[in-house]
């Protein structure tokens, strides 16, 4: 092979997540007639949807979540399971498909958290993953006897922090530690235990864990969200992240932002994977999806419109603005939310001259990104995927039935088009995202 031949590389094929979200894609989900109206508590509904995405091969099922409510709260956020506790009861019901689970970095400590997901690749034979959050909304603090809740950009120096203690602890042992031998009564090889004794600005945690290295040397990490801080934990910490483009154009330049960050840490573009969060309707036609759409905005009240818009800026009230004119100036209001997300709602309704009244019925029963045929929809995560604007997708059902649709319809025409794998090909969730297995940082290199 001379100097100027490419290598050969292992043909890239499609990831793919799924939400366990509830009754619905959006705010009024409930109330659609195919909606188990209590999916949120319901442990059958829950099972039956792992089970689904398990049988489409999927790497893994996800669990948002969130620590403060109000009576605006979308409806099945004000009673829903606590998700690594959902997730241990689904790792007895599940034997491949990943188990990932959103908790935050602000209201939480690092040590108990390092035990909980190290239990769970334990429990699940190395299927667990962490979102790591750092928090948008201000309310939480008051949930955790806090006076404050910190800034943006403090959170993410919180979670950085927070990370390096965690993948610290879960180095606490080193594979083998446990010898377990009756004869010699040697339990534990003390040479391969390690006390982290990390002092920083944040936490004080001397270790070591009481839980050996897991499956997967240490659980999967997420990172949601796309604000520059945001990026910067991803490209320094994640293994996957977590986003949302309306645009391919927006993606991307998300993707090759992300990625170079990565680089510029001393990451190679394979150790992380860029997943894309997509609603979904199918139809046998493009009108027919388009159909199953509106009726899910039928189910929408313009005052719940505008509740659900509020939850984004801090809970503002937006009750106070007429609902037919230009979206109003908000200033620097939601900037120590969901930054990201806030700054999008703004450009958007600026760039395209939308009113109070269409930001707020978009934002609380957003327009699947991908609607129509089975074959289209095919069609559009092809066209993402191989355009490098993600290495998967998160799917998210924009009605009651738009997931299992998907699962029987446009899971095969992935699988024909050699874009998705017909089987596992490994039982960790890190062997499906064809990821490394990290060294544990005190074991000798062979000589």
């Amino acid at each position: 092979m001379s100097p100027a031949t490419p290598r050969t590389a292992s043909p890239r094929q499609i990831h793919l997540g799924a939400v366990i979200g509830g009754p619905g894609g959006h705010y009024a989900g409930w109330r659609h007639p195919d909606a188990v109206i209590d999916a949120s508590i319901n442990p059958a509904f829950v099972k039956d949807l792992a089970r689904q995405a398990e049988a489409g091969k999927f790497d893994f099922v996800f669990i948002a979540d969130g620590l403060y409510i109000n009576a605006k709260s979308i409806p099945h956020f004000l009673n829903r399971f606590e998700p690594l506790t959902l997730l241990s009861a689904l790792s007895a019901v599940t034997s491949h498909v990943g188990l990932v689970a959103t908790l935050s970095t602000s209201y939480s400590d690092p040590f108990t958290v390092s035990r909980q997901f190290a239990s769970l690749d334990h429990l699940s034979g190395g299927r667990a993953g962490w979102n790591v959050v750092t928090s948008p909304l201000e309310g939480s603090a008051r949930n955790f006897s806090r006076e404050r809740h910190p800034e943006h950009a403090e959170r993410y120096r919180i979670a950085s922090e927070y990370l390096d203690v965690a993948k610290g602890l879960w180095d606490s042992w080193e594979d083998g530690a446990f010898v377990r031998d009756r004869a010699s009564g040697v339990f534990f090889d003390p040479d391969k235990l390690h006390t982290l004794g990390h002092k920083g600005r944040y936490y004080s945690v001397e270790g070591p864990l009481n839980v050996g290295r897991t499956p997967q040397g240490r659980p999967i990490l997420f990172q949601a969200g796309a604000s520059d801080d945001g990026k910067q934990l991803a490209a320094l910490h994640a293994d996957a992240v977590f986003t949302h483009q309306d645009t391919l154009e927006q993606a991307q330049a998300f993707y090759a932002d992300l990625k170079r960050q990565l680089r510029d840490n001393g990451r190679d573009d394979d150790e992380l994977k860029l997943f894309q969060g997509i609603g979904v309707i199918l139809g046998s036609t493009h009108e027919e999806a388009e159909q199953r759409y509106q009726q899910t905005l039928e189910l929408i009240t313009i005052d719940s419109a505008l509740d659900h818009l509020g939850r984004f800026f801090e809970h503002h009230d937006f009750s106070q603005y007429p609902l037919d004119e230009a979206f109003p100036e908000l200033g620097e209001l939601g900037q120590n939310s969901f930054r990201s997300g806030t700054d999008e709602i703004k450009r958007k309704a600026r760039e395209r001259g939308l009113t109070l009244r269409q930001v707020a019925l978009e934002a609380a029963a957003p327009r699947p990104r991908f609607l129509g045929t089975p074959e289209a929809v095919a069609d559009g995560l092809q066209q993402w995927f191989e355009a490098h604007a993600a290495d998967g997708f998160i799917v998210g059902g924009g009605t009651p039935t738009a997931f299992a649709d998907f699962v029987e319809q446009v899971v095969p025409i992935l699988q024909q088009r050699g874009l998705y794998r017909s089987d596992y090909q490994g039982t960790t969730l890190r062997e499906h995202l064809h990821l490394p297995l990290p060294p544990n940082r005190y074991t000798q290199a062979p000589e």
